[in-house]
């Protein structure tokens, strides 16, 4: 490790313990209130708004790391990410999600167990995963589409919100996408890029 590189926890550590409260009784009530009609247009609308300032960043600095001040319901690990590993994170979470709901809503069965470490982005991600990742938006829309109610009986674990029905993966999905926007603004107010 050179002497510029940040030390960071290592991935899956989690976050502060109160900072954890607070975004499960956040996350317990947006799954009681929203429903998936409007779990999906958050999605939808947040997936569109990473796609644009991802194509309108320019290439360099798109696939340059930057530390940022951790955001909210965002580990220490994933603090000095480029966009594209961002996009890279989303891909693999939205390609996951995308199995595990109609698993559930068809009774569930066995699921991989869930890790958070599991779904860090490597660094080298370049310009293809904004496509891949538009990829992963609309593959997740296709399969919502032939599920009519995501409030399954069947639940399947996350490591920080417990078991969830399909409504709370949707849920997730969407919520996701929100906390990862907001740290791709971040990463490109640190490298002086006005998001769109």
């Amino acid at each position: 490790m050179s002497q510029d590189e940040p030390v960071l926890a290592p991935p899956g550590a989690g976050l502060p313990a109160p900072e954890l409260m607070l975004a499960r009784a956040g996350f317990a009530l947006m799954r009681r209130l929203m429903r998936d009609s409007k779990v999906t247009a958050l999605f939808s609308s947040e997936g569109h708004r990473i796609m644009g300032m991802a194509r309108s960043t320019p290439l360099h600095l798109a696939l340059q790391p930057t530390l940022i001040k951790r955001p909210f319901c965002i580990e220490d690990s994933s603090r000095n990410w480029s966009v594209y590993m961002v996009l890279e994170h989303l891909r693999i979470v939205n390609n996951g999600v995308s199995m595990v709901l109609p698993r559930l809503c068809s009774g569930g069965g066995k699921l991989r167990e869930v890790r958070i470490e599991d779904v860090k982005p490597e660094p080298d991600a370049t310009p293809e995963v904004i496509g891949l990742y538009e990829a992963s938006v609309e593959r997740y829309l296709q399969v919502l589409r032939r599920l009519p109610d995501l409030h399954s009986e069947a639940r399947h674990p996350h490591p920080w919100f417990g078991p969830l029905d399909a409504h709370g993966w949707h849920c997730l999905a969407a919520v996701h996408h929100w906390v990862h926007r907001r740290q791709i603004e971040r990463i490109l107010a640190t490298l002086g890029v006005e998001p769109l």
